[in-house]
């Protein structure tokens, strides 16, 4: 998977976007001229466009399902099969330390978990576990960059943008995949 890391969102950019269903829920992917810029996941394709909306608030937000057909089964298969990896751009985009968290998280592999204090010991930059959990919450790219993969310093899970519930469910998919 390749990422090209950006500073910050493209002023008067165009994302095209589609959205379908997966075990895990509803999924949408939004796509940029750099690559996958978004892949959200929630309970309704609506509330999910909005969240996108909110994330990129000066782009203007194109459906096109058929033209993303294959950014799309490929997140999508990702999610049945993570042991297989995720073959797409990324359009990574934030500050410095949440691209360095993001990286970091990258270098998980699929399986395994690690604490978001493990993490903050890695970065470039000094930084605490509540930096590393705001970054992880900030992440706008589900799976791709996999924040479910962290977990607190007693090996429970918590915090997830798109709910507990599915951080469990996709550590539990990994750990048997």
């Amino acid at each position: 998977m390749n990422a090209i890391f950006n500073q910050a969102p493209v002023e008067a950019e165009e994302l095209r976007f589609t959205c379908g269903d997966s075990w895990l829920g509803a999924v949408l992917v939004a796509v940029s001229s750099q690559g996958v810029a978004s892949i959200l996941i929630g309970d309704h394709p609506d509330k999910l466009r909005r969240e996108l909306a909110a994330a990129f608030p000066q782009a203007r937000l194109v459906s096109d399902g058929d033209g993303l057909r294959e950014p799309f089964d490929k997140v999508v298969d990702f999610l049945e099969a993570p042991g297989r990896g995720l073959d797409i751009t990324l359009d990574v985009r934030g500050s410095a330390l949440e691209r360095a968290v993001w990286k970091a998280l990258r270098a998980i592999p699929s399986g395994q978990t690690a604490t978001y204090g493990q993490i903050a010991k890695t970065l470039p930059t000094p930084a605490t576990a509540q930096e590393v959990g705001a970054a992880c919450a900030a992440n706008v790219l589900a799976v791709a960059i996999p924040c479910h993969r962290v977990v607190k310093a007693d090996g429970s899970i918590s915090g997830y943008r798109w709910g507990v519930g599915r951080k469990k469910r996709l550590i539990n998919r990994e750990a048997v995949a």
